[in-house]
């Protein structure tokens, strides 16, 4: 599809992704700078070490499962922190593991404890903390409904979604970023930082354009999307998102949006 029949917004977005500044001025919605290490308390350290060094390999695992990051990722940890009685059951699982955990050394252990939080589960945390400054409200659900002008409603992914089932008729399986207003027109939407292609990237991709894949409930459907998928290339996903009918468009434009409704 030529740039002529491409929706206006993905039309205007590939156009300041592609321009000097972009980086720079989406900086100011996700912040790479904001505080998000998982710090531990020297108290703590002092105590890990004395373990790490004793080679009681239960009470070592058993004390990094207390903590928010476990150091290494093993599809068993999840189930152990369930019950603590699952570490005495499974002294095998816990050896082996605890095994992968020392042949980290003990500085490594600290450091992938501490790690900072994957920036892409931090994206829609960010986004609702800069929503307010383009200059709208955020509601609760007793002023969103009444609220004449351009208006965000407050509340967690599930409670968006409940909002948007209930009271518009969307069937939403999974949670949105926001949920808008303006005027008598709702809009609900998913916000997406592509950082690169493939893998967990494409997932992401895909995730956003799976909202606009069910058309019912009376609400629009928007996608906020940016990073690399406003790259011109020849990518699957810049083709993909240059052929969308729906409206994408990166969050630098989301207030000319609204206000173009």
């Amino acid at each position: 599809m030529g740039e002529n029949g491409m929706n206006e917004w993905v039309r205007k977005s590939i156009k300041i992704a592609n321009a000097p500044g972009y980086l720079d001025n989406l900086h100011n919605i996700y912040s790479t700078t904001e505080e998000s290490w998982r710090a531990i308390s020297v108290d703590t350290k002092k105590e890990l070490e004395e373990i790490f060094k004793s080679g009681d390999d239960v009470s070592l695992v058993r004390e990094l499962l207390r903590l928010p990051k476990f150091p290494i990722n093993d599809p068993y940890v999840a189930f152990l922190r369930k019950k603590d009685v699952f570490v005495k059951y499974n002294p095998k699982t816990v050896n082996r593991i605890a095994k992968r955990v020392r042949s980290l050394g003990f500085k490594a252990i600290i450091e992938a404890i501490e790690e900072p939080k994957a920036s892409s589960r931090r994206i829609g945390i960010l986004f609702r903390k800069w929503l307010p400054s383009i200059g709208y409200p955020v509601l609760p659900e007793s002023e969103f409904g009444t609220y004449k002008g351009i208006a965000f409603l407050q509340g967690s992914d599930a409670q968006l979604r409940n909002f948007a089932n209930e009271k518009l008729g969307c069937n939403l399986e999974k949670g949105l970023d926001f949920l808008a207003k303006v005027k008598d027109i709702y809009l609900i939407g998913e916000v997406k930082f592509l950082t690169d292609y493939g893998g967990a990237q494409n997932a992401n991709f895909e995730d956003a354009l799976r909202l606009f894949r069910k058309k019912e409930g009376n609400a629009m459907r928007i996608a906020v999307l940016d990073g690399v998928v406003w790259i011109k290339d020849g990518t699957k996903m810049y083709r993909t998102v240059c052929e969308l009918e729906e409206t994408a468009l990166t969050a630098l434009l989301l207030k000319k949006f609204l206000e173009s409704q």
